[in-house]
Formats: structure tokens, sequence, C-alpha cells
């Protein structure tokens, strides 16, 4: 066993044997902000052997204070999080199997993810892309490590299929994080443990301890030095369509049956449209529109960038735009179907 994990070796619960385990892991981390860089860093240091990565967003300024994976020249060459992630990830860790995607997360990802995986991590900002990570890891039968902060204060829980209420028998009992970064700020500090417990969690589960994987829902603020534990045990719903007696995955469902989509993203006056599959736009459409309407316009690798009609938009390669300054989903879409008719 290779001298760079000695010192995790040395702790008795994991030993020789958890580590080997550990190294034949295959993890996905969904989100690659705040959480998903403590994560995944912390995953691929811990000797993780393949780690997926999916993010659908890109290195801005404003993000260096809590997302540690990222300097200020990916900010300024405004690089997807996950291709940062990447270099940063590989410059630890040369050996690490490490798949990127630079997507929004839907049904046909999340149910192929979760068959190539032991384990889902979150690090999602929304409750409708948990709801999908619950469904496709139930569908699956593996668990996911829930965690989610804001201000000074975060939550961890993870959800095992069959020993655990899920996240939709628990949503309208889990505790009041539901604030965002944009109304209440966030410290790193709160990052940084939630990622901390969340791995810990990761490594419990893969090691082989699973005996010793938390029971009760765990929330913690650190501005106000309070902790509690929440017990589940009675919240189990047998109706439950993702873990009751007849399963649905009603969000697989409504996923897979979209088309054009509109959503607001946690923090900023963004609104991110998902594409019609059956009427994509191509990082040239997007080049030749801005050509004739765009007061400027940026195109890299990655995306199309234009300011247009006072809003400032990017395109990604897959056709799923993001419209900055858009206060609300009706503003947006009349902004997409000024550009793109």
């Amino acid at each position: 066993m290779s001298e760079r994990y000695s010192r995790q070796i040395r702790f008795a619960p994991i030993g020789p044997s958890g580590q080997l385990r550990l190294a034949e892991s295959v993890v996905t981390v969904i989100g690659c902000g705040a959480l998903g860089s403590a994560i995944a860093e912390t995953l691929v240091r811990a000797g993780i052997g393949e780690l997926h990565l999916v993010d659908r967003d890109f290195v801005e300024h404003s993000n260096l204070q809590r997302q540690q994976l990222f300097t200020e020249q990916d900010a300024d060459e405004m690089l997807p999080k996950v291709s940062a992630a990447e270099r940063r990830l590989r410059a630890i860790r040369s050996d690490v199997r490490l798949h990127t995607y630079l997507d929004d997360l839907d049904a046909p990802l999340a149910e192929q993810l979760a068959e190539k995986s032991m384990l889902l991590m979150d690090a999602t900002d929304n409750f409708e892309t948990r709801l999908l990570i619950n469904d496709a890891a139930a569908k699956a039968r593996i668990p996911w490590i829930y965690g989610a902060c804001v201000g000074s204060a975060g939550v961890v829980f993870p959800f095992i299929p069959g020993e655990s209420a899920c996240f939709r028998c628990l949503l309208p009992s889990l505790p009041p994080v539901n604030q965002t970064c944009d109304t209440a700020g966030i410290i790193s500090p709160a990052v940084q443990v939630t990622a901390a417990l969340q791995c810990t969690e990761a490594l419990k589960w893969l090691s082989g301890n699973r005996a010793a994987i938390r029971h009760k829902i765990h929330y913690f603020d650190l501005w106000q030095n309070t902790q509690m534990d929440i017990g589940i045990s009675k919240i189990r719903n047998a109706d439950c369509a993702t873990c009751g007696e007849h399963p649905t995955y009603p969000s697989i469902s409504a996923s897979r049956s979209r088309s054009l989509a509109f959503s607001t993203l946690c923090g900023r006056d963004v609104v991110q449209v998902l594409p019609d599959p059956a009427r994509p736009i191509s990082l040239d459409d997007a080049e030749n529109i801005g050509r004739r309407a765009a007061n400027q316009m940026r195109r890299t690798p990655f995306f199309v960038e234009l300011q247009v009609f006072n809003h400032r938009m990017i395109l990604f390669q897959n056709g799923r735009l993001l419209i900055h300054g858009a206060r609300s989903i009706p503003e947006a879409r009349k902004l997409y179907h000024q550009l793109f008719g």
C-alpha cells in the first residue's frame, strides 16, 4: 500500500483493507461549487479510485471566498467548474480516474451515474435536483449523502435505501436551512464542516464501516454554537413514491418528460434555460445570432457569451442557456424567445 496513505491506514477503523476498498470505490459528486469542490478534493486525497463530477456552471470571482479548488485565473477565464476542478484534482493526484460532465443533472444522466457508482454525494443548491438524486439512488439501490449549508448553519444525512426514510419522506420535516446564500450569505467554515461531515459518512460506507453510519439528521450552527440530531425512524412513509411499497420515482419521470424548461439558480439573479431536445441551439447558432443582435460577444471552447437586450447570456455546448439579470422566469422566457424565436 502506498506510503501516501500511511496515516489514514494507521487509523484502525480503515486500515489496509479499508484503504483497498477506497481504491476500488466509484463515487459521483453532483455539484462542484462550495460543497462539491471540498468533497471532491477530500475524496481524491483519501484515495477514492474513480470520481465523477457533475456541474452546470463556470467559475466567478464571487465563488473564490468559499470554493477551494478555484483560483483568480479560473474566474478570469470563466472556466467551467468541472474543468477547473479537473485540472486541480489531477495536480493533487495524477492516478485518480476522473470523469467530468458540464451539464445540468437530468434523469438519463442521474440514472447513468447511479448505475455505475457505489455512492452519490449531494453538493447541489435546490430541492428539485435532490429529489432527482433521491429517486436515482433509490432505484439503483445505492446510498446518497445529503448536505446543505447557508449562513453559519448546515445539515447532513446519509440516505440508505431500505434502511431509512428517503428525502421525499423527510422533505416536510427537515430543519429550516431554507434561505439562500443570496439572502443570508455564507461563511466558508460552514461549508467546510458540512463537507467534512459528508465525507466522513462516505469514508465509513466505502471502507466497510457501515455500522458507524449516522442514523439521525445532524444540524449545526457554528455562529450560535448549537447542534442537534433529529431521529427519523417514524417518518418513513409506506406510500412514498420513491421508497414506498410501489415506487414510481416521480422526479425521474418528470425530468424525462421535460421540453424547454426554465428555473432560477440559487443565490443570483440568473435563470437557467434547459433546451428542448427537439430544438437544440448550437454554439454556431448563438454566434451567428450574436453577430447580428449582441452588443458584445465572446466564444470559448465551452460556451458563447452574449451581451444583448441589456442582459448577459451564456450558451453552453449542449444548448443550455444562463440569462443573467433576469429576475423572474416570465422575464427570462420573453428574452429567450426574443433572441431565439
